[in-house]
Protein backbone atom coordinates (compact mmCIF):
# COMPACT_ATOMS: atom_id res chain seq x y z
CA UNK A 1 0.00 0.00 0.00
CA UNK A 2 1.39 3.84 -0.69
CA UNK A 3 2.42 5.61 2.27
CA UNK A 4 0.43 9.05 1.82
CA UNK A 5 2.18 11.61 3.83
CA UNK A 6 -0.18 13.35 6.38
CA UNK A 7 -0.82 16.57 5.51
CA UNK A 8 0.08 19.64 7.97
CA UNK A 9 -1.72 22.25 7.09
CA UNK A 10 0.74 24.53 6.08
CA UNK A 11 1.61 22.79 3.10
CA UNK A 12 0.04 25.27 1.24
CA UNK A 13 1.89 28.22 1.33
CA UNK A 14 4.93 26.16 0.00
CA UNK A 15 2.84 25.43 -3.24
CA UNK A 16 1.61 28.34 -3.59
CA UNK A 17 5.35 29.50 -4.11
CA UNK A 18 5.76 26.67 -6.23
CA UNK A 19 2.73 27.38 -8.59
CA UNK A 20 3.65 31.03 -8.66
CA UNK A 21 7.83 30.92 -8.36
CA UNK A 22 8.19 34.70 -8.95
CA UNK A 23 7.29 38.03 -6.82
CA UNK A 24 5.45 39.63 -9.72
CA UNK A 25 3.25 35.90 -10.15
CA UNK A 26 2.02 35.96 -6.32
CA UNK A 27 1.67 39.96 -6.63
CA UNK A 28 -0.92 39.90 -8.94
CA UNK A 29 -4.22 39.35 -7.04
CA UNK A 30 -7.13 36.72 -8.52
CA UNK A 31 -10.40 36.43 -8.12
CA UNK A 32 -10.49 35.07 -4.37
CA UNK A 33 -7.99 37.25 -2.70
CA UNK A 34 -10.27 40.49 -4.18
CA UNK A 35 -13.18 38.47 -2.28
CA UNK A 36 -11.19 38.10 0.48
CA UNK A 37 -9.96 41.71 0.91
CA UNK A 38 -13.20 42.99 -0.36
CA UNK A 39 -14.50 41.72 3.16
CA UNK A 40 -11.94 42.44 4.87
CA UNK A 41 -12.63 45.67 4.43
CA UNK A 42 -15.89 45.73 5.14
CA UNK A 43 -15.48 44.06 8.76
CA UNK A 44 -12.69 46.84 9.25
CA UNK A 45 -15.30 49.60 8.58
CA UNK A 46 -18.17 47.84 10.28
CA UNK A 47 -16.45 47.96 13.56
CA UNK A 48 -14.91 51.64 12.38
CA UNK A 49 -19.21 52.37 12.55
CA UNK A 50 -19.71 50.97 15.90
CA UNK A 51 -16.76 52.55 17.26
CA UNK A 52 -17.94 56.15 16.04
CA UNK A 53 -21.05 54.98 17.60
CA UNK A 54 -18.95 54.27 21.24
CA UNK A 55 -16.77 56.94 21.16
CA UNK A 56 -19.87 59.32 21.67
CA UNK A 57 -20.64 57.51 24.96
CA UNK A 58 -24.08 55.96 24.54
CA UNK A 59 -24.58 53.87 27.33
CA UNK A 60 -23.51 53.45 31.16
CA UNK A 61 -20.24 52.47 31.70
CA UNK A 62 -18.72 55.19 29.05
CA UNK A 63 -17.52 58.48 28.99
CA UNK A 64 -14.82 61.21 28.70
CA UNK A 65 -11.57 59.99 31.23
CA UNK A 66 -10.49 63.64 31.62
CA UNK A 67 -7.03 63.30 30.44
CA UNK A 68 -4.10 65.26 29.35
CA UNK A 69 -5.82 65.61 25.82
CA UNK A 70 -9.40 65.63 26.64
CA UNK A 71 -8.83 68.37 28.65
CA UNK A 72 -6.55 70.20 25.96
CA UNK A 73 -9.48 70.36 23.85
CA UNK A 74 -11.95 71.79 26.17
CA UNK A 75 -13.35 68.06 26.39
CA UNK A 76 -14.27 67.64 29.56
CA UNK A 77 -17.64 66.64 30.87
CA UNK A 78 -19.09 66.33 27.35
CA UNK A 79 -19.09 64.00 24.46
CA UNK A 80 -16.67 65.56 22.09
CA UNK A 81 -14.54 63.31 19.71
CA UNK A 82 -12.86 63.42 16.49
CA UNK A 83 -10.31 61.65 14.19
CA UNK A 84 -7.09 62.20 15.20
CA UNK A 85 -5.04 61.74 11.85
CA UNK A 86 -1.91 61.06 13.59
CA UNK A 87 -3.20 58.17 15.02
CA UNK A 88 -4.66 57.28 11.90
CA UNK A 89 -0.99 57.12 10.73
CA UNK A 90 0.68 55.46 13.40
CA UNK A 91 -1.99 52.78 13.11
CA UNK A 92 -1.19 52.40 9.26
CA UNK A 93 2.52 51.82 10.06
CA UNK A 94 2.33 49.88 13.42
CA UNK A 95 -0.52 47.55 12.49
CA UNK A 96 1.14 46.30 8.89
CA UNK A 97 4.39 45.99 10.80
CA UNK A 98 3.20 43.96 14.06
CA UNK A 99 0.30 41.55 11.23
CA UNK A 100 3.38 41.06 9.06
CA UNK A 101 6.10 39.93 11.50
CA UNK A 102 3.57 38.84 14.34
CA UNK A 103 4.20 41.51 17.10
CA UNK A 104 4.39 44.97 17.71
CA UNK A 105 1.12 47.40 17.82
CA UNK A 106 0.32 47.00 21.51
CA UNK A 107 3.97 47.25 22.74
CA UNK A 108 4.54 50.08 20.49
CA UNK A 109 1.07 51.91 20.26
CA UNK A 110 0.08 51.56 24.05
CA UNK A 111 3.48 53.51 25.56
CA UNK A 112 3.69 55.96 22.86
CA UNK A 113 -0.63 57.18 23.28
CA UNK A 114 0.22 57.39 27.48
CA UNK A 115 3.26 59.62 26.83
CA UNK A 116 1.68 61.97 24.30
CA UNK A 117 -1.14 62.22 27.12
CA UNK A 118 -3.90 59.86 26.73
CA UNK A 119 -5.46 57.63 29.79
CA UNK A 120 -4.58 54.07 29.96
CA UNK A 121 -9.02 53.73 30.42
CA UNK A 122 -8.31 55.89 26.65
CA UNK A 123 -5.50 53.89 24.97
CA UNK A 124 -5.93 49.65 26.51
CA UNK A 125 -9.33 48.73 25.69
CA UNK A 126 -9.10 50.39 22.08
CA UNK A 127 -5.88 48.28 21.35
CA UNK A 128 -7.58 45.36 22.78
CA UNK A 129 -10.77 45.49 20.31
CA UNK A 130 -8.16 46.64 17.36
CA UNK A 131 -6.24 43.47 17.77
CA UNK A 132 -9.26 41.16 18.43
CA UNK A 133 -10.47 42.45 14.83
CA UNK A 134 -7.25 42.38 12.92
CA UNK A 135 -6.65 38.94 14.86
CA UNK A 136 -9.85 37.63 13.60
CA UNK A 137 -9.85 39.29 10.26
CA UNK A 138 -6.26 38.41 9.89
CA UNK A 139 -6.77 34.85 10.39
CA UNK A 140 -9.52 34.26 7.03
CA UNK A 141 -7.16 36.65 5.24
CA UNK A 142 -4.16 34.39 5.76
CA UNK A 143 -5.91 31.31 5.16
CA UNK A 144 -7.95 33.29 1.74
CA UNK A 145 -4.35 34.46 0.26
CA UNK A 146 -2.68 30.89 0.41
CA UNK A 147 -0.28 31.01 3.72
CA UNK A 148 -2.11 28.58 6.03
CA UNK A 149 -4.93 25.92 5.96
CA UNK A 150 -7.55 25.90 8.55
CA UNK A 151 -9.17 22.68 8.66
CA UNK A 152 -11.54 21.08 11.16
CA UNK A 153 -11.79 17.15 9.62
CA UNK A 154 -9.42 16.43 10.08
CA UNK A 155 -7.82 18.93 12.22
CA UNK A 156 -4.88 20.63 10.71
CA UNK A 157 -1.99 21.82 13.21
CA UNK A 158 -2.76 25.31 12.46
CA UNK A 159 -5.83 24.78 14.01
CA UNK A 160 -4.90 22.41 16.98
CA UNK A 161 -1.92 25.06 17.51
CA UNK A 162 -4.65 28.03 18.13
CA UNK A 163 -6.33 25.93 20.44
CA UNK A 164 -3.16 24.81 22.43
CA UNK A 165 -2.33 28.40 22.13
CA UNK A 166 -5.44 30.61 23.08
CA UNK A 167 -6.43 28.19 26.00
CA UNK A 168 -3.49 28.53 27.85
CA UNK A 169 -2.98 31.88 27.00
CA UNK A 170 -6.47 33.04 28.41
CA UNK A 171 -5.77 30.91 32.02
CA UNK A 172 -2.34 31.93 32.33
CA UNK A 173 -3.17 35.93 31.53
CA UNK A 174 -6.00 35.70 34.28
CA UNK A 175 -3.23 34.44 37.00
CA UNK A 176 -0.17 36.10 36.18
CA UNK A 177 -2.13 39.43 36.90
CA UNK A 178 -2.82 37.87 40.00
CA UNK A 179 -0.31 36.32 40.96
CA UNK A 180 2.43 39.47 39.95
CA UNK A 181 0.16 42.57 41.11
CA UNK A 182 -2.30 41.33 43.85
CA UNK A 183 0.15 38.90 45.48
CA UNK A 184 4.02 39.50 44.84
CA UNK A 185 3.26 43.48 44.19
CA UNK A 186 6.72 43.29 41.65
CA UNK A 187 7.78 47.05 40.12
CA UNK A 188 6.42 47.53 36.88
CA UNK A 189 10.10 48.44 36.03
CA UNK A 190 11.26 44.75 36.66
CA UNK A 191 8.38 43.47 34.78
CA UNK A 192 9.50 45.48 31.81
CA UNK A 193 12.94 44.64 31.98
CA UNK A 194 12.38 40.77 31.95
CA UNK A 195 9.99 41.37 28.71
CA UNK A 196 12.61 43.20 27.02
CA UNK A 197 15.34 40.76 27.97
CA UNK A 198 13.18 37.57 26.55
CA UNK A 199 12.44 39.39 23.39
CA UNK A 200 16.20 39.64 23.21
CA UNK A 201 17.26 36.78 23.57
CA UNK A 202 14.28 35.03 21.52
CA UNK A 203 14.88 37.47 18.30
CA UNK A 204 19.07 36.68 18.53
CA UNK A 205 18.39 32.95 19.27
CA UNK A 206 16.40 32.54 16.06
CA UNK A 207 18.93 34.75 13.84
CA UNK A 208 21.35 32.40 14.70
CA UNK A 209 19.31 29.23 13.78
CA UNK A 210 17.31 31.12 11.12
CA UNK A 211 18.86 28.69 8.28
CA UNK A 212 18.37 25.53 10.25
CA UNK A 213 15.62 23.05 9.49
CA UNK A 214 13.96 22.48 12.91
CA UNK A 215 11.32 19.04 14.04
CA UNK A 216 7.96 19.82 14.77
CA UNK A 217 7.35 19.92 18.30
CA UNK A 218 3.66 21.16 19.11
CA UNK A 219 3.83 20.78 22.77
CA UNK A 220 6.54 23.31 23.08
CA UNK A 221 3.76 26.01 22.05
CA UNK A 222 2.55 24.79 25.63
CA UNK A 223 5.50 26.76 27.21
CA UNK A 224 5.36 29.70 24.92
CA UNK A 225 1.38 30.36 25.21
CA UNK A 226 2.13 30.24 28.73
CA UNK A 227 5.18 32.50 28.64
CA UNK A 228 3.52 35.02 26.00
CA UNK A 229 0.03 35.51 28.46
CA UNK A 230 2.13 36.08 31.24
CA UNK A 231 4.18 38.86 29.56
CA UNK A 232 0.72 40.08 28.29
CA UNK A 233 -1.12 39.98 31.58
CA UNK A 234 2.16 41.44 33.77
CA UNK A 235 3.14 44.13 31.28
CA UNK A 236 1.06 44.65 28.60
CA UNK A 237 3.64 43.51 25.67
CA UNK A 238 5.61 40.49 24.84
CA UNK A 239 2.71 38.23 23.48
CA UNK A 240 3.45 38.77 19.47
CA UNK A 241 7.11 38.25 20.00
CA UNK A 242 7.16 35.14 22.17
CA UNK A 243 4.11 33.21 20.18
CA UNK A 244 5.81 34.21 16.86
CA UNK A 245 9.32 33.26 17.52
CA UNK A 246 8.52 30.15 19.66
CA UNK A 247 6.44 28.99 17.08
CA UNK A 248 9.44 29.00 14.57
CA UNK A 249 11.76 27.61 17.10
CA UNK A 250 9.00 24.60 17.26
CA UNK A 251 9.44 23.92 13.86
CA UNK A 252 6.27 25.85 12.18
CA UNK A 253 7.06 27.57 8.87
CA UNK A 254 6.98 31.09 8.97
CA UNK A 255 3.73 31.65 6.82
CA UNK A 256 1.73 29.62 8.94
CA UNK A 257 2.64 30.63 12.28
CA UNK A 258 2.37 34.52 11.63
CA UNK A 259 -1.45 33.37 10.59
CA UNK A 260 -1.36 31.20 13.95
CA UNK A 261 -0.18 34.14 16.01
CA UNK A 262 -3.12 36.12 14.68
CA UNK A 263 -5.79 34.45 15.84
CA UNK A 264 -4.75 33.56 18.86
CA UNK A 265 -4.14 37.32 19.79
CA UNK A 266 -7.22 37.67 18.58
CA UNK A 267 -8.74 35.47 20.54
CA UNK A 268 -7.12 36.28 23.75
CA UNK A 269 -7.85 39.74 23.33
CA UNK A 270 -11.81 39.10 23.01
CA UNK A 271 -10.86 37.33 26.29
CA UNK A 272 -10.18 40.55 27.81
CA UNK A 273 -12.50 42.62 26.04
CA UNK A 274 -15.14 40.75 27.98
CA UNK A 275 -13.33 41.28 31.48
CA UNK A 276 -13.41 45.16 30.38
CA UNK A 277 -17.19 45.10 29.77
CA UNK A 278 -17.94 43.17 32.62
CA UNK A 279 -16.15 45.34 34.47
CA UNK A 280 -17.70 48.74 32.88
CA UNK A 281 -20.95 47.46 32.96
CA UNK A 282 -20.61 46.76 36.54
CA UNK A 283 -19.82 50.04 37.03
CA UNK A 284 -16.12 49.31 38.07
CA UNK A 285 -14.77 51.50 35.75
CA UNK A 286 -15.41 54.23 33.22
CA UNK A 287 -14.23 53.48 29.61
CA UNK A 288 -13.23 55.74 27.12
CA UNK A 289 -13.26 55.31 23.50
CA UNK A 290 -12.07 58.49 21.93
CA UNK A 291 -9.33 57.08 20.01
CA UNK A 292 -10.68 53.55 18.81
CA UNK A 293 -12.71 55.48 15.78
CA UNK A 294 -8.87 56.64 14.87
CA UNK A 295 -6.92 53.38 15.20
CA UNK A 296 -9.80 51.32 13.40
CA UNK A 297 -9.68 53.92 10.72
CA UNK A 298 -5.61 53.11 10.09
CA UNK A 299 -5.71 49.45 10.74
CA UNK A 300 -8.75 48.76 8.00
CA UNK A 301 -5.58 49.60 5.17
CA UNK A 302 -2.67 47.79 6.77
CA UNK A 303 -4.64 44.80 8.47
CA UNK A 304 -5.80 43.76 5.05
CA UNK A 305 -2.39 44.75 2.63
CA UNK A 306 0.32 42.34 5.52
CA UNK A 307 -1.20 39.12 5.09
CA UNK A 308 -1.10 39.72 1.21
CA UNK A 309 2.05 40.73 1.64
CA UNK A 310 3.37 37.77 3.13
CA UNK A 311 1.26 36.04 0.64
CA UNK A 312 3.53 38.19 -1.88
CA UNK A 313 7.25 37.86 -0.44
CA UNK A 314 9.14 34.50 0.04
CA UNK A 315 9.22 32.33 2.91
CA UNK A 316 12.87 32.73 3.68
CA UNK A 317 12.81 36.06 3.45
CA UNK A 318 10.17 36.20 6.59
CA UNK A 319 12.76 34.18 8.38
CA UNK A 320 14.86 37.13 8.40
CA UNK A 321 12.25 39.81 8.60
CA UNK A 322 10.58 38.13 12.61
CA UNK A 323 13.68 37.77 14.16
CA UNK A 324 15.09 40.91 13.43
CA UNK A 325 12.23 42.52 14.29
CA UNK A 326 11.84 41.25 17.48
CA UNK A 327 15.09 42.70 18.54
CA UNK A 328 14.58 45.82 17.23
CA UNK A 329 11.25 45.86 18.90
CA UNK A 330 13.39 44.67 22.08
CA UNK A 331 15.61 47.67 21.83
CA UNK A 332 13.19 49.84 21.13
CA UNK A 333 11.55 49.04 24.74
CA UNK A 334 14.78 48.79 26.73
CA UNK A 335 15.37 52.72 25.71
CA UNK A 336 12.28 53.07 26.45
CA UNK A 337 12.51 52.19 30.02
CA UNK A 338 16.10 52.80 30.47
CA UNK A 339 15.64 55.96 32.05
CA UNK A 340 12.93 54.32 34.88
CA UNK A 341 15.56 51.63 35.46
CA UNK A 342 18.47 54.33 36.21
CA UNK A 343 16.45 55.85 38.87
CA UNK A 344 15.91 52.48 40.36
CA UNK A 345 18.85 50.72 40.34
CA UNK A 346 20.16 54.27 41.69
CA UNK A 347 17.72 53.58 44.68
Amino acid sequence: MEHVEKRMGWEVAREFEEAKPSIMQRLKPDRKALMAAFWGFAVFFAVFLISCWLAGNPFEGTGRVSSEIVKANGWVGTNNWTIFWWIVGLAILLEFLDASAGMGYGAAMTPLLLVLGFDPLQVVPAVMIQQATAGIVGAFLHKEFGNVEWRLKPMSEPIKLWLIIAITGCITVSLSVTAVYAIFKVAKVWIKLYVVILLLLMGATMLVRSNKDRPYKPMKMLGYGALAAFNKGVGGGGYGPVVTVGGLLSGVPVKSMLAVTAISEGTVCVFSIIVWLALAIGGGITIDYLILPSMMLGSMVAAVAAPYAIRVFPEKMWKWVVPVYCCLLGAYSFYKIAPALLQKLAG
